[in-house]
């Protein structure tokens, strides 16, 4: 099949991509995607929570970005928040957690953070949502503040496992940010 052109004012327009945008763009993503996958299969077999933390924000970046969300990263990390992510008429500030550790059949999760040396639990006036990664299970929970003000700590559950647990509707629940 012939590509072809017609004209549009005074520019010619094609239906044939220009030089290497289209295929640049999907050979950039699955290379970024492979590097990606590397990257996360060394941090889980390393278990450094601070380099698994930083896969875990990029993770999020991907995922969000897929889902048509516009997303920021506040400069520094001196903020209780990892993210902005823009809905609609809010700004919503958004704290990325991730866990990689079965125990007694769930994967627990921190929901506090440190000040000055301290565990303390995150509030309303900190951030909206706490966005949990679940990486053995490539799971995603979506869990809104109030759900965690009297959670310092929380168990999530895999799919297949019997046991209901008090953030299961949460799991993928993206909708809660548009």
């Amino acid at each position: 099949m012939q590509p072809t052109a017609q004209a549009v004012g005074d520019k010619w327009e094609t239906d044939q991509p220009q030089r290497g945008e289209r295929a640049m763009s999907v050979d950039s993503i699955q290379s970024r995607q492979r590097h990606f996958t590397r990257m996360q299969e060394h941090l889980r077999a390393h278990r450094n929570g601070k380099k698994r933390g930083e896969l875990a924000e990029l993770a999020f970046i991907l995922k969000a970005a897929s889902l048509g969300l516009a997303v920021a990263k506040p400069y520094g990390d001196s903020e209780p928040y990892d993210f902005i992510v823009y809905s609609g008429p809010n700004f919503l500030k958004i704290q990325v957690k991730s866990t990689s550790n079965l125990v007694h059949g769930g994967y627990p999760l921190n929901s506090r953070r440190k000040r000055k040396g301290q565990r303390v639990p995150y509030t309303a006036s900190e951030i909206d949502f706490l966005i949990a990664y679940v990486a053995p299970e490539n799971a995603w929970f979506v869990i809104p503040i109030q759900a965690l003000l009297s959670h310092p700590s929380i168990r999530l559950y895999p799919r297949e496992s019997n046991r209901q647990g008090h953030f299961d509707q949460y799991r993928e629940a993206w909708h809660l940010l548009q």
